[in-house]
């Protein structure tokens, strides 16, 4: 696999296929995919907002020649706001999505999010975390636009003479995570379910299906795999996300089962390697998903979730500081 730069924009990965990069993969920053056949073309994921999709479009008009009203599908992964917010500049394409991801698109409004960041500087703690995450995103003029086809299992369909494979491999990540496979030209877009260099974050689970999910990339004949978050990669970079998971469920099942609260559980688990990558502070939801998974019956609110979040990365951002 050629060593392909990490760079912001649009990058041919084979014949008229091409990722969408943004570095360096943190919130929001989600990647995106094309595919190119003649006069059809498909569109892999849209933006966190307006203006990040905007510059996305201009960007894949100026290097291929084709307009946004020249694609006439979209692909959603999941239902992430950053890897669907910009739908509502697609309106004219078919948006397709696995049923369970429209569903709950449906129950995500723009304009709540938008509320929570204007209204995060009077929320203390929580709302500077927020703020340092998703200060660079405008939700204000953001329209929810859902999928106007849905599926369940696999769909394959065509853009010109291509064949492209759709697999539902939630939940996982979220409740409707998606592949989406060009078995001919040995590529593979994989939404949420590979985060590279960059730290998993478990909102649906069960860790075993996302487990599964990233074995189910490295049994595919691809050798270019491009994930929702990071660098492009190959199937190392599945075995990557595995072995992450695999790592903090056996050290969160040790705690569970020592009796352990999820934040002396998060307080005692020691990183390693994986401390390197960014966001590291989602341990914190995914010691909280797994948790659940063994029988804990204390849930935790999105905001509370947020809170030990920002406690974790402002005690990151000291230990920099402070030359830690």
């Amino acid at each position: 696999m050629p060593a392909w730069q990490y760079k912001k924009g649009l990058h041919e990965i084979g014949s008229g296929s091409y990722a969408y990069l943004q570095p360096n993969g943190g919130w929001g920053l989600a990647n995106s995919g094309l595919i190119v056949d003649g006069d059809q073309s498909l569109l892999v994921d849209t933006l966190v907002d307006a203006a990040h999709t905007r510059r996305m479009l201009d960007t894949i008009r100026d290097a291929t020649g084709l307009r946004a009203t020249d694609i006439r599908t979209v692909v959603n992964t999941h239902h992430d706001a950053d890897h669907t917010f910009g739908n509502f500049l697609m309106k004219h394409a078919e948006i397709i999505a696995s049923k369970a991801a429209a569903e709950t698109m449906a129950m995500r409004s723009p304009q709540e999010v938008a509320t929570l960041k204007r209204n995060a500087p009077t929320m203390g703690s929580v709302g500077e975390y927020l703020l340092a995450i998703f200060s660079a995103y405008d939700w204000e003029d953001v329209e929810l636009q859902l999928p106007t086809r849905t599926f369940e299992g696999e769909l394959h369909i065509e853009v010109g003479g291509k064949r492209v494979h759709l697999i539902q491999v939630g939940p996982a990540h979220t409740v409707g995570d998606t592949l989406v496979h060009c078995p001919d030209q040995r590529i593979v877009y994989t939404g949420d379910i590979l985060f590279i260099e960059g730290t998993p974050i478990i909102w649906a689970g069960p860790v075993s299906r996302w487990i599964a999910a990233c074995e189910r990339i490295m049994a595919l004949d691809v050798d270019i795999v491009v994930p929702g978050h990071g660098p492009i990669t190959d199937k190392s970079g599945a075995a990557e996300v595995r072995d992450y998971l695999r790592f903090v469920d056996r050290e969160a099942r040790k705690r569970y089962d020592a009796g352990l609260t999820v934040e002396e559980a998060v307080e005692d688990i020691g990183l390693g390697r994986y401390a390197r990558w960014i966001d590291a502070e989602r341990v914190v939801v995914n010691v909280q998903k797994l948790y659940e998974e063994y029988g804990w019956k204390e849930h935790k609110t999105f905001m509370q979730l947020f809170d030990l979040m920002g406690l974790l990365w402002r005690r990151r951002q000291d230990g920099a500081r402070n030359g830690a």
